[in-house]
């Protein structure tokens, strides 16, 4: 156990805790934390950390300072004051906390990830809910697919939600038929998933959050927003849409929809299957191999290749653009310029319907922006800086 300031880090659990709250931490960041401290003799240069964190790969200067900015909030540090991990100018950087080393705690001691609660919808719908951070609350709504603790470890959404989790209470949920919500769900539609969210923010007795929407979360969020305006003081939609493949007037998208379905029934959760080589050109183009691999994984834990096809034709089968010009809350809508998901179109769509809502640009290839790349800290700062107003 390494303890400096008020922070506790169980290496052997891979945990942090800040004043004895757990705080999530990215793998990679967690890695270059321990090498900082088990080498805050020195100073630690560039290839040092390439070498040992990275494992000789290349990686951009963008890529370096991401991590470390990330190491940085996680022990409650920033680049200006560098009270615990300081930047020599031309040289490296240091880790200058005092630290001291004592015997890690039992293993029944708290759980590495978030802890669960359960509610019921008034379908009969067991839902799980995971609170994490002690800020004002941000509900995220239920995507496509989730897992609310196998998310904890992917290398793609995990940063992302430690990131949030620093400012707000982040809320999450798995909807109807997948992770460790209900899976054998008679209603798998857009009507299902508003009573998923309706049920969560009452059981938590929430009187007014930000809510925050990504890919077709996003349409679950706006109609939220728009039956209960008193309690959403921010919406926040990212690649989002209001009119999924099916109902959009293009027969090209209806075509695309077919298609993934058909390569979902084959390949779900494998991946090498085409499905997967089609679904990662589509949702992941620059991502590595570790993080497609990660994607089947979740494939596998969050749901039924069967339980996918019904909640993605759901997800196809949406259409929310009547209720746009009745959002009447501060709205922000990101989008990434080359979503090969979500055309830019569609989010251009949500801008321009929302009255007063306002839209941010940001360039990626990615759905989701990838760790590393420079969409992702501007997704999550005007995030962060649109849910403080």
């Amino acid at each position: 156990m390494l303890q400096f300031a008020n922070i506790k880090i169980d290496p052997a659990r891979r945990e942090l805790r800040r004043g004895g709250e757990l705080v999530p931490v990215e793998p990679q960041v967690f890695d270059l934390l321990l090498y900082l401290i088990g080498n805050r003799d020195r100073v630690v240069t560039r290839d040092d950390l390439i070498a040992h964190v990275w494992k000789g790969r290349i990686v951009s200067e963008s890529t370096l300072a991401t991590r470390l900015n990330s190491a940085r909030r996680a022990v409650g540090d920033d680049g200006a004051r560098q009270t615990l991990i300081k930047t020599i100018a031309r040289k490296g950087v240091r880790f200058v906390g005092d630290v001291s080393e004592a015997a890690a705690p039992s293993t029944a001691s708290a759980p590495q990830t978030p802890p669960t609660s359960f509610c019921r919808t008034p379908d009969g719908v067991t839902l799980p809910i995971s609170s994490v951070g002690n800020g004002p609350p941000l509900v995220k709504t239920s995507n496509w697919i989730n897992h609310l603790e196998n998310d904890w470890q992917s290398p793609i959404w995990a940063p992302f939600f430690s990131r949030l989790a620093e400012r707000y209470k982040l809320i999450r949920y798995d909807g109807r038929g997948n992770g460790l919500a209900d899976r054998d769900v008679k209603d798998i539609s857009l009507r299902g998933f508003e009573i998923d969210i309706e049920t969560v923010v009452d059981a938590l007795k929430l009187k007014r959050f930000a809510l925050l929407g990504l890919s077709q979360g996003g349409a679950v969020a706006i109609s939220y927003a728009v039956k209960y305006p008193e309690r959403v003081s921010h919406l926040i939609l990212y690649g989002a849409y209001a009119q999924g493949r099916n109902v959009r007037a293009n027969d090209a998208e209806r075509e695309k929809a077919k298609t993934i379905l058909a390569l979902m029934r084959q390949g779900w959760g494998d991946e090498n299957s085409a499905f997967m080589r089609a679904f990662s050109s589509l949702y992941l183009p620059n991502g590595t191999k570790e993080q497609i691999k990660w994607f089947a994984e979740m494939q596998r834990v969050a749901t039924s290749g069967e339980q996918a096809v019904r909640l993605r034709t759901a997800c196809d089968d949406i259409d929310v653009l009547a209720l746009l010009p009745r959002v009447a809350v501060p709205t922000l809508v990101i989008h990434a310029n080359k979503d090969n998901v979500v055309p830019f179109e569609q989010g251009r769509q949500l801008a321009a319907l929302i009255p007063h809502a306002e839209m941010m640009t940001i360039d990626s290839e990615n759905h989701v922006p990838l760790p590393g790349e420079p969409a992702w800290e501007q997704l999550v700062s005007a995030i962060e800086r649109f849910a403080s107003r």
